[in-house]
């Protein structure tokens, strides 16, 4: 491919569902696999790669928490630990194809996970290492895309690509409503005023108020993630 990235550093952010693959629960190995070599290839093509990593194939805070009556700080710091999980599957998956890792964490797993420290990420990123962050913000009531946009302001990523099952973002869910239609493209503003599941509210302003785009796109297409970051018109755009 003659032709070159359009962003320098990008930040992934990962569903947990995205990691079930064929499963009902859990990790499917083989996802990870496809993942891996996806971003070994654009690794490769000298792009700076950060990673956020949900944890909702394992566990949910906020649903679990009303399941179980568990107090919802309690059930958002189990759905942090989901995602430390989630995160070390990566990191396997991504070194087995020769990839060099760092798992940051936003809570204290020291046996597993190095803290997030700014400098030393920023840095982690000028070495070519790819950077899994987990433990989203290292804070109850929120989320992983609050995550995602906080990590991606913080180490000035040039996008955020949001990886979903859907292949955009949509005017209704469209595995429930067939008249469901596509946005090629969005404004943030719009993405609040009409209350479309990109990511929460809080995520969507932070992204705004710092001109931070956001690519919604689908993993399940292979190739989906090289194609966003060669500039190729795929998902929904949100600037």
């Amino acid at each position: 491919m003659d032709k070159k990235p359009i962003y320098k550093r990008v930040l992934l952010k990962i569903s947990g569902e995205a990691l079930l693959g064929r499963l009902s629960h859990g990790i499917d190995a083989e996802m990870c696999a496809s993942l891996a070599e996806e971003i070994k290839e654009v690794h490769q093509a000298g792009v700076e790669m950060a990673l956020v990593v949900g944890g909702g194939n394992i566990f949910r805070g906020q649903v679990e928490s009303k399941r179980f009556g568990l107090d919802r700080a309690v059930a958002d710091y189990m759905g942090m630990l989901a995602t430390v999980m989630n995160g070390l599957a990566l990191q396997n998956a991504l070194e087995q194809v020769g990839v060099p890792t760092r798992v940051m964490t936003a809570i204290q797993v020291q046996a597993v996970a190095e803290p997030y420290i700014l400098r030393r990420a920023v840095r982690h990123l000028e070495k070519g290492r790819v950077i899994i962050f987990v433990a989203g913000t290292g804070n109850p009531y929120f989320t992983t895309d609050t995550a995602a946009s906080l990590r991606a302001t913080e180490i000035n990523c040039d996008v955020i690509m949001k990886a979903t099952k859907v292949d955009g973002v949509y005017s209704a869910d469209p595995l429930k409503d067939k008249k469901a239609k596509k946005f090629n493209e969005l404004k943030f503003i719009d993405v609040l005023k009409k209350n479309l599941k990109v990511m929460d509210a809080t995520a969507i302003s932070m992204c705004m108020e710092n001109n931070l785009p956001i690519i919604v796109f689908s993993l399940l297409q292979k190739g989906n993630i090289k194609k966003a970051i060669y500039g190729e018109k795929i998902g929904t755009l949100v600037s």
